[in-house]
This record gives C-alpha cells, sequence and structure tokens, in this order.
C-alpha cells in the first residue's frame, strides 16, 4: 500500500524560521512577523488576526520579494531529494501549512503532489485577505483527510512531518509522525524526533516503521 508523507513548512522545512518571517524580512519588517509568530505560537492570536495582521504588514509586497525570501529561506538540505524518492517508490508527499498559499504553493516546483496553505490574494496585493482562509491545527486534518482520499489511500497510510502545536491534531490522527526540530508541544505524540538539517535523515527515520 502507498504511503502519503504530510509535510509542515515552517520551523520544520524550514530551520528556525518560517515563511512569514523571511518574507517580511525583505521588508525590513522582521522582527514584527517574529513577535506575530510567538503571539501565534503562544496562543495569543488565532489564524485569523495573524493573517490580518501579515496582510497589513505586507502592503508594500511585491513578487519579486516573495521569490527573494523563498530563494533566500534557510531550507533544510535535500527536501528534493526525498520527495524525489518518495514519488519513485509510488507514494506521494504534500505541504500542508498555515502560512500564505502563495509561499507554500512554489513548494510543487520540488516535486509536492500537493501544497497547501492559508489562502491570501494575490501579490501584490488590491483586495483584504479573506481570514476565513487562514488554516488551523484542525484544518491540516482535514486536508489530509481529502488527500487521502484523492490518492486512495487512508490516515493509517500517512506519515506526518512537523515541530509545533499546528501539528499536533495531525500527529495524533496519523500512525507515524516524526518531529522534525520539534519543540515541547509534541512531546509524546511524535513515534520519532530528529533534530538537525537534512530532511533525509527525518525520513529515514520514517521509513524504518514501515
Amino acid at each position: 500500500m502507498a504511503r502519503l508523507h504530510l509535510f509542515d513548512l515552517d520551523g520544520t522545512l524550514l530551520h528556525g524560521s518560517s515563511a512569514p518571517v523571511e518574507i517580511s524580512r525583505q521588508l525590513g519588517l522582521e522582527a514584527e512577523t517574529v513577535a506575530l509568530d510567538r503571539a501565534i505560537s503562544e496562543g495569543r492570536i488565532g489564524p485569523p488576526e495573524y493573517a490580518t495582521r501579515v496582510h497589513a504588514l505586507w502592503a508594500e509586497l511585491t513578487e519579486g520579494h516573495v521569490v527573494a525570501a523563498f530563494d533566500g529561506a534557510p531550507w533544510l538540505a535535500r527536501i528534493r531529494e526525498v520527495w524525489a524518492e518518495i514519488r519513485n517508490a509510488g507514494e506521494y508527499c504534500a505541504v500542508v501549512s498555515l502560512s500564505p498559499s502563495f509561499f507554500v504553493e512554489r513548494l510543487l516546483d520540488w516535486g509536492a503532489h500537493a501544497a497547501f496553505g492559508s489562502r491570501f490574494p494575490a501579490v501584490p496585493f488590491t483586495e483584504p485577505v479573506d481570514p476565513a482562509g487562514a488554516l488551523s491545527a484542525a484544518a491540516k486534518v482535514r486536508i489530509a483527510d481529502g488527500l487521502c482520499q484523492k490518492f486512495g489511500v487512508s490516515r493509517a497510510d500517512c506519515i506526518a512531518y512537523g515541530d509545533s502545536m499546528s501539528d499536533r491534531d495531525l500527529f495524533a490522527v496519523v500512525p507515524v509522525s516524526v518531529a522534525v526540530n520539534g519543540d515541547g508541544c509534541l512531546a509524546g505524540l511524535a513515534t520519532h524526533s530528529y533534530t538537525g538539517r537534512d530532511l533525509w535523515d527525518a525520513y529515514e527515520l520514517a521509513c524504518g516503521a514501515r
């Protein structure tokens, strides 16, 4: 039976950073976004408010800023190699992130079968963000279920890779999970724990649990 590998983005594929922080760095607004990241991780704001506030910060955002943020981000090593291996094995890989869809969807070019992020308007912004389009931890489970249906697999065939509170719901419903540079929120939930900067090593932990 084929498996579906589900990857978080912020703090997981990105080492010690998030897509919004990398985007904001291009605008000289890194500190403001780090503060927002801290607020959402501590539960002081939710995804809809976060989306509204970063959208306001990014009033001057251009496609060039997004490209520079993506290209300069601190990605883990061998992401594309892992996804190529997954594809070669006849399995599936997807990215499900609370970060903006216009950033997350760039990972389709790296070999992901699917990529989901919070819905934002096209860059440069000419319309407001719809807070209802902001994804949550629970939304990750709903998206995973939809992907299972699309690819003809079940939750029992899923492996989740994540690092924080936003991954708890997904880790709770799949049989194999890998905390990648995880924080204490995933203690006791993750099947495996990986600390480092090479996705291949985290993938090998998961594959050992076939």
